[in-house]
């Protein structure tokens, strides 16, 4: 069984429009010193919630963790240590970061302790729609980070965000190849998603015009031998991120900070539990427990703060993750895991699902068709379950 821990790390140089996620300016939060001593007491909260064991990865994320200072990044990573959670050398660390947010000394820190994976926050290679939405670097500042990296023969991961207002099909093919001429082992096309009545949202390209942005990205990506390994992901043969396989293959995971969302499988159904998305309020919390240690969720959160699992819902989480996944939803899993009634009727639905040439079947993976792909959220939908139909 694999297990990885997730660090929330989340200071920003500015807030995005696009973004909603738990993160602050940097100015605008407690010092990145305090925040870490935060996520230091929590360790020592709830590191009995998981036996100790060897991590297989570690995911800091953000927010832009390359923003503070880098030993603290390290002192994260020998914390969990010094509670068993220990590294090998073959652990997967990966750090998200932004354009000009590191330097070769801070690179050097990153590499000395371990760190082997980049995420590099870059979005476009287009400084009218860098402007656009509000991000501080410039494309000659990612360029410039990339080089750095590939100085090194770094893995680093890239983002695509496609789907902006006035973006065009021409712009979006120059941002797939520069992201590939520039080493790329990994790459995540994200469609922009806001509400109506955001700025972002006029002028944006139709669903249809979206959709076809999307194929062109494919496209471009698997002619130079990148692989669909999920939905909104693409990566070189071996160059997967393990660490987001956990989220999608039901292996626990631990995760720290602001807002970050945890699961376990200490009941029968697991366990999910999360924490308050206000820096506030997490300080609050975190040091109204200080000093002390805890087994479970349930024996240390209040009950907004945890969810143990019931079938139906650990059956919706199941299939949602593993039809994410090209290589499908797992029969044999299927039937280890929940009662044959049940994975019968999963069964039932994707034969249904397959008259519509949604999925295909194949050597016992149940996966999403080209059009099932398009219309992945009606698949979802169809395999979402209420404690009635279990």
């Amino acid at each position: 069984m694999a297990f990885g821990v997730y660090v929330h790390i989340p200071y920003c140089i500015q807030r995005c429009t696009y973004c909603d996620f738990a993160t602050y300016e940097q100015s605008k939060i407690l010092p990145p010193d305090q925040y870490v001593e935060l996520l230091f007491k929590e360790i020592r909260q709830k590191h009995r919630y998981y036996p100790p064991q060897s991590l297989d990865t570690i995911y800091f994320g953000g927010g832009t963790p390359s923003l503070i200072p880098a030993h603290l990044i390290v002192a994260i990573i020998k914390e969990l240590g010094r509670f068993g959670f220990t590294t090998r050398p073959d652990t997967e660390i990966t750090i998200e970061i932004n354009p000009a947010t590191i330097n070769k000394e801070k690179l050097k820190i990153y590499l000395d302790n371990g760190v082997n994976r980049f995420s590099v926050g870059a979005q476009t290679f287009d400084d009218r729609l860098l402007k656009m939405v509000h991000r501080e670097h410039s494309a000659k500042q990612t360029l410039e980070t990339l080089d750095l990296l590939r100085e090194h023969n770094l893995n680093f991961s890239f983002d695509i965000l496609f789907a902006l207002p006035s973006q065009t099909v021409d712009g979006l093919k120059n941002d797939v190849k520069i992201a590939i001429e520039q080493g790329a082992k990994h790459i995540s096309p994200y469609c922009l998603t806001v509400p109506d009545g955001h700025p972002l949202s006029k002028g944006r390209p139709l669903e249809e015009e979206q959709v076809e942005m999307f194929d062109i990205i494919a496209n471009e990506l698997t002619a130079k031998g990148f692989q669909q390994y999920e939905i909104s992901n693409f990566a070189l043969p071996g160059f997967e991120s393990r660490h987001n396989m956990l989220y999608w293959v039901d292996e626990p995971y631990w995760s720290l900070g602001l807002s970050s969302h945890s699961y376990s499988k200490e009941s029968a159904w697991g366990t999910r539990y999360w924490n308050i998305n206000n820096i506030n309020d997490y300080q609050k919390q975190i040091l109204a427990f200080d000093g002390q240690e805890f087994a479970s969720p349930a024996k240390h959160l209040p009950e907004n703060q945890f969810e143990i699992l019931e079938m139906h819902q650990a059956l919706t989480d199941f299939c949602h993750t593993s039809m994410r996944l090209m290589r499908g939803l797992n029969v044999a899993q299927l039937q280890n895991k929940f009662p044959q009634n049940v994975s019968d009727k999963v069964l039932s639905i994707l034969a249904r699902l397959q008259e519509k040439s949604w999925v295909k079947n194949d050597s016992g993976h149940w996966y999403l068709t080209r059009e099932g792909l398009v219309l992945s959220n009606r698949v979802f939908q169809e395999l979402t379950f209420l404690s009635e139909d279990v």
